[in-house]
């Protein structure tokens, strides 16, 4: 592969994020190398349901992990959210489309080996840890992101 393409996942909301898995995906399918790296907000589209914990967690991170989505089918949308009534709405007319949800962008990422790194001040300020995330997670500092992407071709900030 001689393209890269490296995208900065801030936003925790399900239409930005299918937005940048969409990307992604048409990225790799097209041999591009594709970096994303994800920071506060976005690292919920990366967290992973059944390994969450609250195991030696001060009480601030307890709360935040409650009460933020927990994975990407959690996520709300950017606009027009309504409490969920909005998201719903949108999973429908997707479905009467057939179009994929976001889980299969997510899917497909891991599958074509996109690279997903989480921005290791992000996760220890918002109290993660790594057996948190998908398996594929790399945490990395930012000047580790930085270093990649001004080596690539293409830089996104969603």
């Amino acid at each position: 592969m001689d393209k890269k393409m490296n995208l900065i996942m801030f936003s925790g909301e399900y239409d930005k994020a299918m937005a940048g898995l969409i990307l992604a995906n048409t990225a790799r399918e097209i041999d591009v190398e594709v970096n994303m790296f994800f920071a506060f907000w976005g690292l919920f589209l990366l967290r992973n349901p059944d390994t969450m914990t609250n195991k030696d967690k001060t009480i601030y991170e307890k709360v935040l992990g409650t009460i933020t989505p927990k994975g990407p089918e959690d996520l709300p949308l950017s606009k027009m959210n309504f409490a969920g009534f909005g998201k719903k709405l949108l999973i429908e007319m997707m479905d009467d489309e057939e179009a994929p949800h976001l889980i299969h962008f997510l899917k497909g990422a891991r599958k074509k080996k996109v690279n997903f790194y989480a921005c290791k001040l992000s996760v220890e300020i918002m109290g993660f840890k790594k057996e948190e995330f998908l398996p594929e997670v790399d945490i990395v500092e930012a000047k580790t992101y930085l270093k990649d992407a001004l080596d690539s071709d293409i830089q996104l900030f969603i």
